[in-house]
């Protein structure tokens, strides 16, 4: 049955990503689209599966590790300051209009908080392709935006530590969790100056077919990992391993051999796996929650991120390029989501509907990047 599901979702993304480039549009909101139309909420042909879902994990690992691989480590450097702003600001807005939003319709302060935190997840991977796409991944604003998205990572998870030790009697030791975001960095750092060039090098001399391939595959999957034993995100750990590889001289060679298996395969069950957690099932008298609720995700986010970057000193475009690319919540927020249905902070009720705002963000990205960026030509 899986066999038969891989044939239906690699045709129907890159048919779909076709006929979204041939209508002006990023391919990835086709195969975004596509997802929710093979899913449960309209054909129900595809199912979210165990193996599914893995295939999905691997896609957006590898996706986040190819942008690794073309971040200039010094442009990210030079924007750091930009990236704390619009982190900061990209936290601010959605924790404040989230928490109203969710007064208004007379849920708690601990779930109004919750809820608050939860538009506060951003997730760039889908930002992340279509700059790519539109050929703004390596520029300024490119930079700016994936440092804030691991800012925002880190400042949303410990946030979201500190809540849920208030409000959902968990036992979570802040010093704790700060001290392994520390540790993180710290041997990441170590590892991406000394371990990784002498392990490629190794590696690349051992007799077997592709063995750079996987010495670097070996890279990014045990820096996804170690990052999420310590509490952070593993598209983080492997955002990382991609920019420790691209110091190296194996760079483009790993880009060349990477991105055919990434796309080639596992991106699309990426994206095809965020419309599957569609359902529009008892949703008609929930339409004017998510309408607003949607509403305050995409302004917050736009707003705030992108007063971040203009205090900054980006241009109107930039600033504006920068709010509409921490828009998307992605997966960060589903897991979020799924956090908060575990610990009684999300109504069961409110399940649903917040799953659909968070794929509503994520439909709404692409366009807006490239309506605001359009096509980056580059000498």
């Amino acid at each position: 049955m899986f066999i038969l599901q891989i044939v239906i979702i690699l045709l129907a993304t890159k048919l779909a990503g076709h006929l979204s480039v041939r209508l002006g549009q990023p391919s990835v909101l086709g195969k975004i689209i596509i997802g929710i139309i093979l899913g449960p909420a309209l054909l129900d042909w595809v199912h979210d599966t165990e193996i599914l879902h893995t295939f999905s994990e691997i896609g957006v690992l590898l996706l986040m590790f190819l942008a690794g691989l073309e971040t200039n480590l010094n442009d990210l450097n030079r924007n750091k300051k930009a990236a704390l702003l619009v982190a900061i600001g990209g936290i601010i807005a959605p924790v404040g209009l989230g928490y109203l939003g969710a007064h208004y319709y007379g849920l708690s302060t601990a779930e109004g908080i919750f809820i608050g935190l939860l538009l506060a997840a951003t997730s760039v991977s889908i930002s992340v392709q279509t700059l790519r796409e539109l050929g703004w991944l390596n520029s300024k604003e490119g930079a700016t935006l994936l440092g804030a998205a691991v800012l925002d990572d880190i400042i949303v998870v410990v946030l979201l530590a500190i809540a849920m030790s208030f409000f959902a009697g968990s036992d979570v030791s802040i010093a704790l969790l700060i001290g392994k975001k520390i540790l993180f960095f710290v041997i990441l750092i170590l590892a991406s100056k000394w371990l990784v060039p002498y392990f490629l090098r190794l590696f690349s001399k051992v007799k077997v077919t592709e063995p750079l391939l996987s010495g670097a595959l070996i890279i990014c999957f045990g820096f996804a990992y170690f990052g999420e034993i310590l509490g952070i995100a593993g598209i983080i750990g492997s955002f990382f391993a991609g920019i420790a590889i691209a110091q190296t001289t194996f760079k483009r060679e790993i880009e060349e051999k990477v991105e055919p298996i990434a796309n080639g395969i596992f991106v699309p069950f990426f994206f095809v796996s965020i419309g599957l957690a569609v359902s529009f099932e008892g949703i008609g008298n929930q339409i004017g929650l998510i309408a607003v609720f949607s509403l305050i995700a995409l302004l917050s986010k736009f707003i705030g991120s992108g007063l971040g970057a203009k205090l900054s000193g980006f241009n109107m475009r930039s600033s504006m390029g920068v709010g509409a690319g921490m828009i998307s919540r992605g997966e960060v927020a589903l897991i979020i989501a799924a956090m908060g249905l575990d610990s009684k902070l999300l109504p069961f009720e409110y399940y649903t509907p917040m799953i659909i705002v968070v794929v509503i963000t994520t439909l709404a990205t692409p366009p807006l990047l490239k309506l605001i960026f359009g096509k980056r030509v580059t000498e």
